[in-house]
């Protein structure tokens, strides 16, 4: 790739401050192939850093929650001849609760397969099993969690929400009428069942990835770029972006690294 290293910087930064790849051709001036080409090298690049680093981390209160987007087109929309990767992406997401690192993250559907490629990223990520884990009511990781992460405090916290009434219209999440904790292994700190951060994560998500923005016509072509954005939201998120709580990047926090990464030495 011939273009100048300060315009695929600048180009990169745009995307991951929620601009759409086409506002990102207007502004720079670059060509849209040049634009997804850096996107996806630098979603492999940051993959692999992750991959070097978010490793055996000791942690004290883990959240977990998933995501929804789609590809190509809504699942409702697909078609036996579509390609098998269209329709639904939920991507999983494991979040140090004090910390703010994001552990841990698996893109695919919301199925047992894709819980558990999730939860063994997260054993991976992580330092022994003594911790405690949240999630929202996803039946999955009943199974998962107590398999892999055995020595772990896990607990379910299960939100009730309010049925639209007839002809109401609603452009925001619904309602939260009630909340049901489940313990389901361990001896989980009911203080500490909570999901607050990561559903703050996402959407967080919502608001720099513009393929993730509801209510726009942006979304994911191929699957292949919607996996590369991911890599390069969190890990710019970890490394680079200072958390307005901590007051330094989540790296910083657990200790990864001792200052704010720019986006050239994240993908040097």
């Amino acid at each position: 790739m011939t273009t100048p290293q300060a315009s695929l910087v600048m180009a990169l930064q745009l995307l991951i401050e929620g601009n759409s790849i086409k506002s990102t051709m207007r502004i720079t001036g670059m060509d849209q192939n040049t634009i997804m080409k850096a996107l996806v090298l630098a979603g492999e690049k940051c993959e692999k850093v992750m991959g070097r680093l978010l490793v055996n981390i000791p942690v004290k209160d883990v959240e977990c929650d998933e995501i929804w987007g789609f590809v190509g087109k809504k699942e409702k929309n697909c078609t036996p001849d579509d390609d098998p990767n269209f329709g639904d992406a939920y991507c999983f997401v494991a979040v140090e609760r004090n910390t703010k690192l994001v552990l841990n993250f698996s893109l695919g559907k919301r199925n047992q397969q894709t819980t558990d490629a999730f939860i063994q990223g997260v054993r991976h990520a992580t330092a022994g099993a003594n911790f405690q884990i949240t999630t929202d009511g996803f039946q999955p990781y009943k199974q998962a969690i107590p398999r892999m992460l055995g020595g772990c405090d896990f607990a379910q916290l299960i939100k009730v929400y309010r049925s639209a009434s007839e002809g109401e219209g609603r452009y925001s999440p619904a309602e939260v009428k009630s909340t049901e904790v489940v313990p389901v292994r361990g001896t989980p700190d009911p203080k500490r069942i909570c999901t607050s951060i990561v559903e703050r994560q996402n959407l967080t998500i919502r608001m720099q990835m513009r393929r993730l923005t509801r209510l726009t016509n942006g979304f994911s072509r191929k699957w292949d770029n919607l996996w590369a954005a991911y890599c390069l939201h969190f890990a710019y998120y970890n490394f680079c972006r200072i958390h307005k709580t901590l007051r330094v990047t989540p790296a910083m926090e657990t200790g990864l690294t001792d200052h704010v990464w720019g986006i050239a030495e994240l993908l040097s």
